[in-house]
């Protein structure tokens, strides 16, 4: 935050978007604003308000002259997005997340700006891409052993999935005739639901056992954050919850068989209660989950 400034940095610096947008339309000239040696839009930048920065490139401003201004170290608006700040500005848990929107914040500003400005060194005869590599290569590592325990938890339990699925899908509840080799219970409903259910568990659980595999082997490059290792967790966690909600489907029916005579109304509240365990861990895993799917955001 700027030691000293006007209403309208302190706005810009806290995504006070409707603030900033009132203060530019009655005082235009307020856009040249500065405060220790910076204007308006390398505040913005380096405190990352994208749509603060979004709302100044849409207004009709003489952007060029705007971003050729440098701060006292020789930073442009791409030197300072490309650095990491001590204070994290992203709401978003896990450092894999964070320094993929730490890459799509870096890339919203390169795509935005003068092009020269990619190639400018700073006072330490630093160019923006040199600058984001050694302020990130800590998140970047720590990300990567974020992903590796998450992973391997992970596939843990769709190993333990698969080899129940597998152990299921080869077993036929009630058995076969001897003289044809066809199911005895093929008529039932609930061996229609057996058979789909157990394969699709096999099929998800192997799916989501080789997308973990996927990450552990992973050499975790910057630019593996930006899309592709978030996606292998996103849709690994994805066919790991299909895999154990198949697993669950296909116990019940199969035991339904069990159950329908002597407990006919009965079963479901058991099937309930023992499928709770299982389902309290998918549920425990459904925050990072949401925060995926909340990480593709376009913008942060």
């Amino acid at each position: 935050m700027p030691k000293e400034g006007t209403s309208l940095l302190f706005a810009a610096c806290n995504g006070i978007t409707e603030m900033v947008e009132e203060i530019l339309k009655k005082f235009p000239m307020a856009i040249h604003d500065t405060s220790e040696n910076k204007n308006m839009i390398l505040w913005v930048v380096e405190h990352r308000q994208p749509h603060v920065y979004e709302l100044l490139l849409k207004s009709n401003l003489r952007r060029d002259s705007m971003f050729q201004t440098k701060d006292t170290y020789g930073n442009s608006a791409l030197h300072l997005a490309a650095m990491l700040r001590e204070h994290k500005h992203w709401i978003i848990p896990g450092a894999a997340l964070q320094m993929q929107w730490e890459i799509k914040w870096y890339e919203f500003v390169k795509n935005n700006v003068p092009q020269y400005l990619l190639y400018e060194t700073n006072n330490k005869d630093m160019t923006p891409a040199d600058i984001f590599t050694d302020t990130h290569k800590d998140l970047v590592k720590d990300g990567g052993e974020w992903l590796n325990k998450t992973s391997e938890s992970c596939s843990v339990v769709a190993a333990l999935i698969a080899t129940v699925a597998f152990a299921a899908s080869t077993t036929i509840p009630g058995g076969v005739r001897e003289n044809n080799g066809t199911p005895i219970l093929e008529k039932h409903a609930a061996f229609d639901i057996f058979a789909i259910s157990s394969l699709v568990a096999l099929c998800v659980s192997v799916t989501a056992l080789f997308l973990f595999l996927a990450i552990l082997t992973s050499r975790y490059q910057e630019k593996d954050f930006r899309s592709s290792l978030p996606k292998k967790l996103l849709f690994g966690l994805t066919s790991l919850f299909l895999s154990i909600a198949a697993m669950l489907v296909s116990f019940c029916a199969g035991h339904f068989f069990v159950l329908k005579d002597k407990l006919k109304h009965k079963a479901l509240p058991v099937y309930v209660v023992t499928c709770l365990p299982i389902t309290f861990y998918a549920i425990s895993q459904f925050p990072l989950y949401f925060d995926l799917i909340r990480a593709f955001r376009k913008v942060p």
